[in-house]
């Protein structure tokens, strides 16, 4: 009996060892591949016990995810970069406008000149032109000594009852704005011409003129003197030639200041209709094309 149970025995070992083989193998196997996962996936979290079972622990967790604010940087550098950003609007819309500005200016500085150059031109009427006259002192004063300066002059007469008077106080208003706009520049030369040079001695011009500004230079001279200056500036002039002594007479003229710029030459008419602002906005405009040019001036 006991040498028959000895055969089944080994029987029985034999059939358990080859059932376990198989379940050993893959335990093996499997917890090879489980580690060579959990090598190359971040989201792997096994284990392997003691006795070789594989334990694991839940990579994900049913609380929401907390996502990192951006920094003030990274929100700066977001709104800043790319081709319209408002640093580039900006530089824009400047530089856009100022080109505008400088056509702008650039086409009325042309427009100017081109109307300066009308009045020399071949069959048109020229303003100015060579005279001789006398200062208040009684030195020569012709039409050189205009030149090198913008020249703003005006004609009229002592006894004029109220428009010679009301642009001489322009006049002076004038003088004053330009001298102020050109920083003090002695650039500006004012003068006052008279129709009426019987009456209008340098004594009488002198006590006339220093009632609007010292800086007016005041010119008379014979009547033939008088009249061609007149004829040379296109100026209306209704003085009588025999003038006796005391008799009464009225004078009409022609009333607009004439600006020349230093060269001698017409550029502009100041009128009644003109204000101090806007007589000064026209002659610093041709001053400063002047300028702009790089023609000299006298500032003596």
């Amino acid at each position: 009996m006991a040498s028959t149970m000895r055969p089944m025995g080994r029987m029985l070992l034999r059939a358990s060892r080859s059932t376990l083989l198989p379940v050993e193998y893959s335990t093996s196997r499997a917890t090879q591949t489980a580690l060579s996962v959990s090598k190359t996936s971040p989201f792997s979290n096994i284990q392997i016990a003691n006795n070789g079972i594989l334990t694991s622990h839940r990579a994900f967790s049913t609380s929401p995810l907390r996502s990192r604010k951006p920094t003030m940087g990274q929100l700066k550098a977001r709104h800043s970069t790319g081709p319209f950003s408002w640093k580039s609007a900006l530089l824009f819309v400047l530089t856009g406008g100022g080109m505008i500005i400088y056509f702008r200016v650039e086409k009325e500085r042309l427009e100017r000149k081109r109307i300066a150059e009308m009045s020399k031109g071949v069959g048109k009427p020229r303003v100015g032109g060579p005279f001789t006259l006398r200062d208040l002192d009684g030195k020569e004063f012709t039409a050189e000594d205009l030149k090198g300066k913008y020249s703003f002059v005006y004609f009229g007469f002592t006894h004029c009852p109220d428009i010679c008077p009301d642009e001489l106080d322009k006049m002076a208003e004038i003088i004053d704005k330009v001298k102020e706009s050109t920083k003090g520049e002695n650039i500006f030369l004012p003068v006052f011409i008279t129709c009426d040079p019987v009456r209008d001695t340098p004594d009488v011009l002198r006590e006339y003129l220093k009632e609007f500004h010292p800086d007016i230079i005041g010119l008379t001279g014979t009547y033939e003197a008088v009249k061609n200056v007149c004829k040379q500036y296109r100026v209306y002039f209704s003085t009588p030639k025999d003038i006796k002594p005391g008799e009464d007479y009225l004078v009409d003229h022609s009333i607009y200041f004439y600006l020349m710029d230093p060269d001698n030459d017409f550029v502009e008419c100041i009128g009644r209709q003109d204000t101090p602002e806007s007589a000064t906005r026209t002659i610093m405009e041709h001053i400063n094309d002047w300028k702009r040019e790089g023609k000299p001036l006298r500032k003596d």
